[in-house]
């Protein structure tokens, strides 16, 4: 309920940190106009050349300001990155039912249905794709209706999108057996989440469950999967759980180095932190189209498992990388100063030193603190 609560808050309270606009595309297939609710990221209108994930939420008219203030939190506090977010809007009240019927027969879509699939995947992400700056990370949302019709892109042999946040989906014939083949044959990084609850639909939870089962018996090295089942939720307040639990699964990767990962998965490695530092800004790269630098923080984490473990060899790779990144700054010749320091090389260690008082401070690292450090270590010379 802690949950909840907080979700409404900032739904209603954050807005203010991303730019909301309107928009809307013509459709020739759903013959008309279609609405959209768009928010842009705060660092939008900066750099014109960075491109963000897409998230586009079939049920824009009650899954946007949830979706939005959930990001709008995690971004604050670095947790969650910056994200595109397209809300479509149905423009009538049976508009909704008409665009998301199957054929009972085939459980494939038909008539308006069938229109209303193609309208997503011929128009309407083309239409986003070459107005906003979207990158080739792409979300997509619905709830239960809109979540049977979002699962059909995994037919394809090349899903336009790469997750999935499936929220209480009501499953079309065969669905629950077919979501689940098709995510066992992707070779790329996929993500799926899906969410149900004990106050759900009983028959759309039957299919769910089932769907959940199939999925978690496949052997897939490249699926990110998540099931939530929440406890005294309704088919509709599971919606307020589930986001934040989808987007935090989906961006992991993404956050600083908690202390409970540094303790946990960090400390207790042999060796190879500064390649697990690496990975982990790879997988942002290459999985989830986020490219930016390492974090200080991040960076320190590593400094703080190489000594706990005396793995002082390690610095050398450690100053390679943050030269990399921060290449005016003092962080290199500081890890070159604590490789030489800690292996016994006093001189070497002072040089760095007086190297990184003459480079940009950045983060806790002074002027002062390298100016410091290498009168401490002169005067051991000294008195040797």
């Amino acid at each position: 309920m802690k949950k909840l609560i907080l979700l409404i808050v900032v739904a209603f309270s954050c807005n203010g940190f991303a730019q909301k606009v309107r928009d809307s595309v013509l459709s020739r297939k759903l013959d008309g106009y279609k609405y959209l609710k768009v928010s842009l990221p705060p660092s939008y209108n900066k750099d014109s050349k960075k491109t963000y994930p897409l998230l586009l939420l079939l049920d824009g008219d009650y899954l946007f300001e949830p979706f939005q203030g959930a990001l709008d939190y995690g971004y604050y506090w670095d947790d969650l990155p910056e994200v595109i977010i397209v809300g479509l809007q149905f423009n009538q009240n049976n508009e909704r039912e008409d665009y998301c019927t199957f054929d009972e027969t085939t459980g494939l879509p038909q008539d308006k249905g069938e229109d209303f699939f193609e309208f997503i995947g011929g128009e309407l992400v083309p239409y986003i794709q070459n107005k906003y700056r979207t990158s080739n990370f792409r979300m997509i949302a619905g709830h239960d209706l809109t979540a049977g019709v979002m699962n059909l892109f995994l037919y394809k042999d090349n899903p336009l999108f790469n997750a999935y946040i499936s929220l209480s989906p009501e499953l079309p014939l065969e669905m629950e057996v077919r979501v689940a083949e098709r995510l066992g044959t992707f070779k790329q990084n996929m993500f799926y989440y899906q969410s149900s609850a004990d106050g759900d639909v009983k028959s759309m939870k039957e299919k769910i469950t089932t769907l959940d089962t199939n999925i978690k018996a496949l052997n897939s090295t490249t699926l990110n999967y998540k099931f939530d089942d929440f406890k005294e939720a309704s088919h509709y307040s599971l919606v307020l759980y589930s986001i934040p639990s989808a987007l935090y699964q989906f961006f992991a990767a993404y956050q600083p180095i908690s202390t409970a990962e540094f303790q946990e998965k960090i400390v207790k490695l042999e060796s190879g932190y500064v390649d697990y530092l690496k990975n982990k800004y790879d997988i942002l790269d290459k999985a989830l189209g986020i490219k930016m630098n390492i974090r200080i923080n991040d960076f320190k984490a590593i400094e703080a498992a190489i000594l706990k473990n005396k793995a002082y060899g390690e610095f050398e790779q450690l100053a390679q990388l943050s030269r990399k990144m921060y290449p005016k700054t003092m962080l290199g010749d500081y890890h070159m100063a604590m490789y030489y320091e800690n292996t016994g090389d006093i001189k070497n260690a002072v040089r760095y030193y007086q190297n990184a008082f003459q480079a940009q401070p950045i983060g806790d690292l002074t002027k002062d603190m390298m100016l410091d450090k290498a009168d401490a270590l002169k005067s051991q010379i000294k008195k040797k």
